[in-house]
């Protein structure tokens, strides 16, 4: 298929649209989960979309030493529903795998069960954190077992606010396999921009050719979900905080948040060039935040066809 999220990524193309959900709870019935599965089919089947994100949950307790807001619960292996439940809804997965909750044999036989689907390798949360698989090892095993395997890998504006090297990890990345990446939620615009601008700079320095970079955006419904991102490492500028708490609406303020952050980023990035797509985040489980998610694809898709014309 021309258009197909494998030749929008091989041709480096902007304006993929990606939405991310989180897998069923673990502890569900195989009932409930393919009750749970069917509404999201019915869901998301028709927001004409590149692909859709299937998260895998790791506990980032060793990340900080700040009390969770929300306990850890353990979620369905993201590839085991998408095999197992999903499978009728037609479109690509792109299949999440925190490397280090696995054995390397596991994750060689996960590799080969994805056969020429995508999948995103995630790191460890800190360094702390006992890993059985390093992203090294994880990149080295796909290259080994399955090749043609599509991987990207996770880019974290953040970060680059502190060590000033986010660019400098996509670059080393790319060497090892990845084709393109996904952002963690964007709430800081000038964060996400000033990696743009390095990733750019440098490309254009080295002859290198940009690859697609896909920011995430969600909406934020309730003070305690703020509290939970900032926990996340989710950098939000004490001013849109402030903002936020005293909006009177914090899920209307934020969905508005939204669409200006990745707004000023598309302009950005369209007038150097660069490859720029979006990944709607939609992990509550409250009507009107899954609602305010579905929105947010609809004002995005806009925001691409008013690009492109």
């Amino acid at each position: 298929m021309p258009n197909s999220l494998h030749s929008k990524i091989a041709q480096r193309q902007s304006g993929i649209l990606l939405y991310g959900i989180t897998p069923p709870k673990a502890n569900n019935t195989p009932e409930k989960i393919a009750e749970i599965a069917a509404l999201q089919i019915e869901r998301i089947a028709p927001l004409g979309l590149d692909g859709l994100v299937l998260y895998d949950i790791q506990d980032e307790a060793d990340r900080t030493d700040a009390t969770r807001p929300f306990p850890f619960m353990a979620t369905l292996d993201p590839l085991v529903y998408s095999r197992d439940y999903l499978a009728a809804l037609d479109m690509a997965k792109i299949v999440y795998r925190c490397v280090g909750k696995y054995a390397p044999a596991q994750f060689g036989a996960d590799l080969l069960a994805m056969n020429d689907g995508v999948s995103v390798f995630v790191g460890a949360a800190s360094r702390q954190q006992q890993v059985s698989l390093t992203v090294a090892q994880a990149y080295a095993l796909r290259r080994e077992v399955n090749p043609h395997l599509l991987v990207g890998g996770v880019a974290i504006p953040e970060r680059h606010l502190v060590k000033n090297d986010e660019h400098l990890r996509v670059a080393h990345k790319v060497t090892e396999g990845c084709s393109f990446f996904v952002t963690q939620c964007v709430y800081n615009v000038e964060a996400a921009k000033n990696f743009l601008s390095d990733y750019y700079y440098a490309c254009q320095q080295t002859g290198t050719a940009m690859v697609p970079i896909i920011f995430t955006i969600t909406p934020c419904g309730s003070v305690k979900t703020l509290e939970f991102m900032k926990w996340l490492g989710i950098s939000i500028p004490k001013w849109l905080e402030n903002d936020l708490i005293h909006s009177g609406d914090i899920l209307a303020k934020s969905l508005d948040v939204c669409k200006g952050i990745f707004a000023e980023l598309l302009q950005y990035a369209s007038e150097k060039g660069i490859p720029v797509g979006c990944n709607i985040e939609s992990v509550a489980i409250r009507k009107d935040e899954i609602e305010a998610s579905l929105q947010l694809v609809r004002d995005v898709q806009q925001m691409f066809v008013a690009n492109q014309a």
